[in-house]
């Protein structure tokens, strides 16, 4: 490892736990206040989903020499939102059990594993791009409420991504948060060093919470998380199987479960940020980015509190504007894959336009759609089909 470390690679982990803190960790702050929990829980919740993250992603990273990044179930803290109160914590921690259980037993069948295999590779890809396309979106958006920070940005990183591209992330990350305290007088005094204390929570076990939160967070979590994460790992060139991933982070999940920590599952989006040529040129070196991405998500495991008052400080605009100039590469390389297989590339476009979308139906979310749509166009459109004469021998 010490051959293959590299400045880029850490700072693509460290962007990755970053973005991840920045962004789904607001829908938990959201949940908690649903739950009306006490700040020491939210911060056993903050350490739980964290350390989880953290030794999943280290272990995956250095065992199978991957960037593998791990992160908690987002559309599962989303259904969070909406069941507190109605179920207590100790049910909602009895589900996450049941949960983990079920995704164990789904990546030790194998099954996930074929259905990653009948998806075309544009496909994959243009599933990818329609994910981050929001986020590339988001960053020019941001123009409206900063627009000296925003332009700022955007001037240092194409700057930078001329003169010194393999650092042009670190420097990125350096000067926005000197622009932000320099231009919108962003004060970080208050962010003191908290130490997080886990809390046990007894869990309980109930009909009702297995059937409107268990089983909607395995399904979230397995066509929202493992299929595009999945995708995004293929996408940029790793035929790494979906079977360890799975059984790694379900088993992950059973031991935050009983801190509050909801399902540890494959990052889609901040993955994004590790597997590409932005982490390390040579893909064999990029397991790097999956192992400090495992080591900051454990730091901030342990200064949970720390973590709450610090995103608490920085403006939402500058985070939309550092997650999409980091994901530009990411984007460019998944419309290059989608683009690049002729024989689907009509089939593929519409994988992209669904996916981007963000349309959601049944309580699936756009990427699930997407391959479905553009699977059933890719049958359709592209797919020879065979006259009763050719199918006999």
């Amino acid at each position: 490892m010490k051959k293959d470390f590299s400045l880029s690679a850490v700072t693509a982990g460290f962007l990755a736990v970053l973005i991840s803190y920045a962004g789904p960790l607001v829908i938990f702050f959201q949940a908690a206040q649903s739950a009306s929990v006490s700040t020491e829980m939210m911060s056993s919740w903050v350490w739980a989903i964290s350390i989880g993250a953290g030794v999943s992603g280290i272990v995956l990273s250095w065992w199978l020499k991957v960037p593998i990044i791990t992160a908690w179930s987002a559309p599962g803290t989303a259904l969070l939102v909406t069941l507190f109160p109605s179920i207590t914590l100790e049910q909602a921690v009895g589900a996450y059990l049941v949960s983990a259980v079920i995704i164990f037993i789904i990546g030790v069948s194998g099954y996930f594993d074929k259905l990653m295999q009948s998806i075309p590779k544009g496909i994959a890809s243009a599933m990818m791009a329609g994910i981050l396309f929001q986020f590339g979106v988001g960053a020019f958006q941001s123009v409206t409420s900063m627009p000296l920070i925003t332009f700022c940005m955007i001037g240092i990183y194409l700057l930078f991504r001329r003169l010194l591209p393999r650092y042009c992330l670190v420097i990125l990350l350096v000067a926005s948060l000197a622009l932000a305290v320099a231009l919108e007088g962003v004060s970080l005094a208050g962010v003191t060093l908290t130490l997080a204390s886990p809390v046990f929570i007894t869990p309980a076990w109930s009909w009702g919470a297995t059937l409107s939160l268990a089983l909607p967070l395995v399904l979230v979590s397995v066509t929202g998380q493992f299929l595009p994460g999945m995708a995004i790992l293929r996408s940029s060139g790793y035929d790494t199987p979906a079977r360890p991933i799975i059984i790694t982070t379900s088993l992950a999940s059973l031991g935050v479960a009983f801190f509050g920590g909801i399902t540890i599952v494959i990052a889609a989006i901040t993955a994004a940020l590790c597997t590409g040529k932005d982490a390390h040129e040579d893909p064999q070196k990029r397991y790097v980015a999956g192992i400090a991405n495992g080591v900051f998500y454990l730091v901030g495991g342990c200064f949970a509190g720390t973590i709450i008052l610090f995103f608490a400080a920085l403006p939402k605009e500058l985070i939309a504007v550092l997650a999409g100039l980091a994901l530009v590469g990411a984007i460019g390389g998944s419309l290059a894959g989608a683009m690049n297989e002729a024989d689907h590339r009509e089939a593929s476009i519409i994988t992209f336009l669904a996916t981007a979308s963000g349309m959601t139906f049944w309580g699936l979310g756009s990427a699930f759609w997407g391959v479905v749509i553009g699977a059933v166009a890719y049958l359709l459109l592209h797919k020879p089909f065979s006259s009763p004469a050719q199918a006999r021998p």
